[in-house]
């Protein structure tokens, strides 16, 4: 297959900053879709996956999977956009479209394994796939989304995988009016959260471990902060929400968060990967048939209506926009919470 060389930034190994860099996209094929990237967004993901915090990273790595941009160029049989229309590219480019999953639009599910938008295996170049901190990128249409053309193109980015990820549990929880819900932690998935929740007509509160969240979290459309270091306040919303969602991505005790959840109620896990500690105690589940549960990004049909769902309630990330030479900086300020609340690279800068 015919490849062209684009310019790209990203690092050759685990204990190595991020760098410029030249790396190969595939020429156009008849399904896929060419998009000149303006934006990138900045994920946890990125900064694990370029430090191999979490092992497998394949290098050199090019990470970035919260991508905007415009479309340059489609193939033959592509139906979903054309030249010059905004585009938008997500966690995922590939999955095997014929399992289960699949056919649910459920693809983040995929039973042989989807293909990240980086780290992934290349099926068309071979070795592996490279993300949006690059000039351009080349995506069967299938995953590709269409942007609402009245948001600010840059906060949009991060809708791609802070938004969906905390969209998909509001959905498949099926949270509306009158919903109690309640947001474990205040980062880029965080504000995301509180801010889809009360998009879909729910009550929501955050947990915090300190009172300096308050002001704003409340900014961000929070209608309670409970401190969850404050043994009165946390008595005081024993059995009262319906969803929790916890973003914390570090391990942490979620026994405090169970005891308030309301009878049925579930705890989700968008943010933390691995073996609870202290363990989970059984007794409230069984009591309350309570549920603690996970939850993966989302598909694609999901992060189209999620997207068409910001169009029309004027929902964006905070985002902080930095050039593309700042992102080792970035990363530092990342592991230190300094950032409200999602770093956005303007791609001109590369």
């Amino acid at each position: 297959m015919n490849k062209t060389q684009v310019k790209a930034f990203g690092t050759v190994a685990a204990d190595a900053d991020l760098k410029a860099l030249n790396i190969n996209r595939r020429e156009v094929t008849p399904t896929d879709i060419e998009i000149q990237i303006l934006y990138c967004g900045v994920c946890h993901s990125d900064l694990h996956t370029a430090r191999n915090d979490w092992g497998g990273t394949l290098y050199p790595s090019v990470p970035g999977h919260e991508i905007v941009g415009r479309v340059t160029q489609v193939g033959s049989k592509v139906t979903k956009l054309k030249v010059g229309d905004l585009a938008g590219v997500g966690c995922l480019v590939g999955s095997c479209s014929t399992c289960d999953s699949c056919k649910k639009d459920l693809e983040q599910y995929c039973s042989t394994g989807w293909v990240g938008t980086y780290n992934g295996p290349d099926v068309h170049l071979g070795g592996h796939t490279f993300g949006g901190y690059s000039e351009k990128i080349v995506v069967d249409e299938h995953f590709v989304l269409t942007l609402p053309s009245n948001l600010d193109l840059a906060a949009v980015a991060p809708l791609l995988c802070a938004g969906i990820t905390t969209w998909s549990p509001l959905k498949h929880w099926n949270v509306g009016k009158g919903s109690k819900v309640a947001v474990v932690g205040l980062g880029g998935l965080g504000h995301m959260a509180i801010k889809l929740a009360k998009g879909l007509g729910a009550s929501v509160t955050l947990f915090s471990r300190t009172p300096d969240k308050t002001q704003d979290a409340t900014s961000l459309g929070a209608d309670a902060v409970i401190i969850s270091t404050d043994e009165n306040q946390m008595n005081s919303v024993v059995g009262a929400f319906d969803l929790i969602i916890d973003t914390v991505p570090t391990i942490h005790d979620i026994n405090p968060y169970v005891a308030s959840l309301a009878t049925s109620g579930t705890l989700v896990l968008v943010g933390y990967l691995g073996p609870l500690d202290p363990f989970l105690n059984s007794v409230p589940l069984i009591l309350g048939r309570k549920s603690v549960a996970g939850s993966l990004i989302g598909g694609i049909a999901e992060t189209q209506e999620m997207l068409d769902f910001c169009g029309a309630h004027n929902i964006v990330s905070d985002v902080e926009i930095i050039k593309m030479n700042d992102i080792n900086e970035a990363y530092e300020r990342m592991i230190k919470s300094d950032v409200k609340y999602r770093f956005v690279i303007d791609m001109a800068t590369l």
